[in-house]
């Protein structure tokens, strides 16, 4: 599949990749580079912290992140595997794939991640706070994972009627 990344847009929910599990990429390729490199311009238009490869309508296992806003802040997180420490805290999220909508997620508060990176090179970092929580939601978007999927029955409610708007209903 050959990709135009200027044409790549933020999908919203519920747009049916946003619910599959995203594929393990090959190979780091120029391709997959200006991939990332659009989705880092995305996340930084939209604004966000973090943005995955389904949001973008693409089933990779992609995501790139910025924790501080600052262009030099700009990671990339190529076939990413996550592990999960700490107690775990209540943070309110939101998504790019789901405006309007803001959901009270209980996450670990410390997280190990094992990546590649553009150039193609294998990396691990361990974070905590914020970067780990970008993590952690970025990833359950790899596995068809959304804020909306955490809810509780107050959010639900809260909810409504974005949830609504976005379904068209």
């Amino acid at each position: 599949m050959v990709v135009d990344p200027a044409k790549l847009r933020i999908v919203l929910y519920p747009e049916p990749v946003l619910r599959q599990v995203a594929q393990p990429i090959a190979e780091v390729t120029d391709e997959v580079r200006a991939v990332a490199a659009r989705m880092i311009e995305l996340m930084h238009q939209a604004p966000g912290v973090g943005l995955a490869g389904p949001q973008v309508g693409l089933p990779w296992r992609l995501f790139v992140a910025n924790p501080t806003g600052e262009p030099g802040d700009d990671r990339v997180y190529i076939n990413p595997t996550l592990t999960t420490a700490g107690s775990n805290t209540a943070r309110e999220e939101g998504c790019l794939s789901l405006p309007e909508v803001t959901v009270e997620v209980i996450r670990p508060e410390a997280a190990t991640i094992r990546a590649t990176n553009r150039d193609g090179e294998p990396f691990e970092d361990s974070a905590g706070d914020l970067l780990a929580r970008i993590w952690q939601h970025e990833y359950d978007h790899l596995d068809g994972v959304l804020i909306i999927d955490k809810m509780s029955p107050i959010d639900r409610m809260a909810n409504k009627r974005a949830l609504r708007a976005l379904e068209g209903a």
